[in-house]
């Protein structure tokens, strides 16, 4: 494996809330895995507009639930690989890559997602076989304790310094500018991905980062202030 290239641009990392779904309306909780209301769908089709350069996204990153793979779906289906979008897409475009932990934090209904082969239906072009038969129980890693998020937290940190590595090395295979990474996940989990208590986006917001080191050396995602919305 060839070395990181030292000269590269650092890879930013676009972390996104999902749009409004249905729960964030009614307020009902019992409602399992709620998709996006319709004002949901256009915040997450204006995404796009949002981005300072769209083209440059490789990789998108999102939780299984239904809210934010129709999140994804609608706001970067412009730039996403052909085999990712049931109409449309591009050649060679950014890879989406289903990573359930980014699931939301709590064990309520609304936050707990749907069977691997609702999710398969609902969304046929998508690749869901890294989910397990029983994905979304918050139980062993994706228990609701503080400790075990945050560890699952640091997964996925990991993960993304590996994947922003990978960029710059060029092994991610997406032609021309493209070196940023959308990771579209939840309010609260976002709170223990970042590492920041008070981090609140609205919904369809999204902050850029990059993938640095933390205090003990672990990954850590450091915020591009002058990069939000």
């Amino acid at each position: 494996m060839s070395a990181t290239n030292s000269n590269a641009a650092p890879v930013v990392v676009y972390l996104v809330r999902h749009a409004e779904s249905e729960h964030n309306v009614s307020k009902d909780y019992s409602h399992r895995d709620p998709p996006l209301t319709t004002l949901g769908v256009s915040q997450a089709s204006e995404i796009a507009a949002s981005f300072p350069d769209l083209r440059s996204v490789a990789v998108v990153f999102s939780s299984p639930l239904t809210r934010t793979l129709q999140t994804a779906l609608a706001g970067f289906s412009g730039v996403l690989n052909h085999d990712s979008v049931e109409d449309g897409g591009i050649r060679n475009g950014a890879r989406v890559i289903i990573d359930q932990d980014l699931q939301e934090r709590s064990d309520l209904p609304c936050d707990t997602g749907s069977e691997r082969a609702v999710l398969e239906s609902a969304f046929p072009a998508l690749d869901f076989s890294a989910l397990g038969s029983n994905w979304f129980a918050k139980q062993g890693p994706y228990a609701v304790d503080d400790a075990t998020v945050s560890k699952r937290a640091q997964r996925f940190r990991e993960r993304l310094r590996d994947t922003a590595e990978s960029l710059q090395r060029g092994e991610q295979g997406s032609g021309g500018r493209r070196g940023s990474i959308v990771v579209v996940t939840h309010g609260v989990f976002m709170k223990f991905l970042v590492e920041d208590a008070t981090i609140d986006l609205p919904k369809a917001g999204w902050k850029a980062f990059k993938v640095g080191s933390g205090i003990n050396g672990d990954a850590a995602l450091l915020a591009l202030d002058s990069m939000d919305h």
